[in-house]
């Protein structure tokens, strides 16, 4: 398949090539246009669909920007001010308009001989947002994007003093590496007596949060946020039933995987018991694995190993530094976290991340890669609408981009024994990671089926999830104070409720590409590269069947996909 990462900027021609979001008034007479033009034949409606994208790509873009400068530097009171502008004051009027543009679209005589396969998706969409859309929820929306946006906010101020220096709590939890046991455990020990101090703030947050998602889906005629949610998120392909069970087949066929990786790296140790600091160290003697010294450096091997996988992945990440499109080191006043934001008009995306140093940005950084080559391969489509593809296929975009790269961390590593311990941590995680996904989604399930529910009713579910996945092999006696608010460091809960099973259906999906490439790589980058291509234009399990994979969460599917892992994992380090 011929690709080129040459993106350029779409070409205007409903907006004027000049026109900047500023405020609403300047905005509203493109809707008004919209929603007034008579739509005659099949030509013209096609032709208005996509004066409604190039609308909607320039919006989008202005409100990504506003996000994107506000995360690198949460300091700055004018940034913040400009994005709670455009989620107070354009946003709210925004969506009123979209509904009618929504149904005139519907009620169009010419929609229903549109390409039924070429539009499926979107006309799919666009009745679920009618059947959802309600004047009252509007304001209401409008606080939520402000009020989601206090998380990264109070997060952001978060730092530990550590040998007389001051570091982010990223920064910090590089010394968890240090065979250093008793630094690891002040260090552990001072990373959570901060989140402590901020507890109540975050309790207070995640409540006012929860109260309004809940009127929301009670204006919008539901019983729960939970099922308003998975309407909204078009989940089309599986049900709630599905996540349960996805849950259960953590328990039975990831647990004891974890239980040997911990057994094993407690011998490795030479520990009696293991503790939650001991989990990422390395035994005496062996150093922390130092695969980059800073944000260019990461920037540079990145693009080298990508590569060696393919060219086009590689001037992916090129063009976007040529756009200055990268925010990578972590820094005081910088929110947490690491994201890759599509830029609908600009076309390449923006990354942004924390790096400190350590191997897991490493494997941030390729999978924030991922969903970068994700957008430049949708970025073609004909409609934005067409490039907002499901999260359960993005997210397969940067987890087998994780794995596909394994091969190729040369560019990070001169020694072989650095490259062999770089990816036992990869296929570590690659399996550790299941059971907080599945603790993260079976949390918010009981948190929006209860929304009145207490602080001390809350954390007293957390435990019980919490423990119900927790591995055997690590001793937590006496940091119960600590575990009761280990969900407050998920920013997913604060910001985008109910987006984290996507996870753990994407690694399904990422292993189950990484089969193929170890069998025929150049077929499974084929495979990839076409699934990504169709953007949003197909259902999720035709999206995954154009990857050569089988969407499916039973526990038979996912115990062949952890087999296979663990296999791999004693085939690398000759167990």
């Amino acid at each position: 398949m011929n690709v080129s990462a040459d993106i350029r900027k779409l070409e205007r021609h409903f907006v004027p090539a000049d026109f900047k979001v500023t405020t609403w008034e300047t905005l509203e007479p493109f809707f008004v246009e919209l929603v007034n033009r008579p739509l005659s034949t099949k030509e013209a409606l096609e032709h208005w669909l996509k004066d409604i994208s190039e609308l909607e790509a320039v919006v989008s873009e202005d409100a990504c920007w506003r996000q994107i400068r506000m995360t690198c530097d949460t300091t700055d009171p004018a940034l913040e001010e400009a994005f709670t502008y455009f989620c107070m004051e354009i946003q709210p009027k925004l969506q009123p308009y979209s509904d009618k543009l929504n149904r005139k679209l519907i009620d169009c005589p010419f929609t229903t001989a549109l390409d039924q396969q070429k539009y499926f998706t979107y006309l799919r969409s666009v009745k679920k947002s009618i059947d959802l859309f309600r004047e009252a929820n509007i304001p209401i929306q409008a606080e939520l994007s402000v009020m989601q946006q206090q998380y990264g906010a109070i997060a952001g101020k978060m730092t530990v003093e550590v040998n007389g220096q001051e570091y982010t709590l990223q920064q910090a939890a590089k010394f968890l590496e240090s065979h250093d046991r008793e630094l690891r455990e002040t260090v552990y020990r001072k990373i959570q007596d901060r989140r402590l101090q901020d507890k109540d703030a975050m309790h207070a947050l995640y409540s006012g949060l929860i109260a309004k998602r809940h009127q929301v889906a009670l204006n919008a005629g539901f019983a729960n946020y939970r099922d308003y949610k998975f309407v909204e998120l078009g989940r089309f392909d599986y049900t709630k039933e599905d996540c349960f069970q996805f849950h259960e087949a953590v328990k039975l066929h990831v647990l004891p995987l974890i239980e040997k990786i911990y057994e094993r790296k407690k011998q490795k140790l030479g520990l009696d018991t293991l503790r939650p600091w001991d989990t990422e160290a390395e035994p005496d003697g062996v150093m922390p694995l130092k695969p980059f010294a800073d944000g260019k450096d990461l920037y540079e091997k990145s693009v080298a190993c990508f590569e060696a996988l393919n060219p086009f992945f590689a001037n992916c990440l090129r063009k976007m530094n040529e756009m200055h499109h990268f925010d990578l080191e972590s820094r005081k006043g910088k929110a947490p976290g690491g994201y890759n934001c599509p830029l609908a008009e600009s076309g390449a995306p923006f990354i942004f991340m924390n790096a400190a140093g350590q191997m897991s940005d490493v494997t941030t950084m390729v999978h924030e890669g991922g969903h970068a080559v994700h957008s430049f391969l949708a970025h073609h489509l004909e409609l934005s609408a067409f490039k907002e593809y499901p999260m359960e296929i993005a997210e397969v975009a940067s987890m087998s981009m994780e794995l596909f790269t394994m091969d190729h961390w040369q560019a990070f590593f001169d020694k072989e024994e650095d490259l062999v311990r770089a990816k036992e941590h990869q296929l570590e995680r690659t399996i550790t990671i299941f059971p907080w996904i599945a603790i993260i989604d079976k949390f918010q399930h009981w948190v929006y089926e209860n929304p009145t529910h207490t602080v001390e009713e809350r954390t007293a579910k957390w435990m019980e999830i919490l423990k119900e996945f927790s591995a055997k092999s690590i001793d937590y006696t006496g940091l119960d104070h600590f575990r009761q608010i280990g969900w407050q460091r998920q920013l997913h809960l604060f910001e985008v409720p109910f987006y984290y099973i996507e996870y753990g259906i994407a690694q399904l999906g990422a292993i189950g590409l990484w089969m193929q490439y170890q069998q025929n790589p150049q077929q499974a980058l084929q495979h990839y590269i076409h699934a990504l291509s169709l953007g949003g234009t197909r259902t999720l399990p035709e999206l995954y069947a154009a990857a050569g994979l089988k969407f499916d969460l039973s526990p038979a599917h996912i115990k062949t996909l952890m087999e296979f892992t663990a296999k791999q994992m004693a085939e690398l380090i000759g167990d």
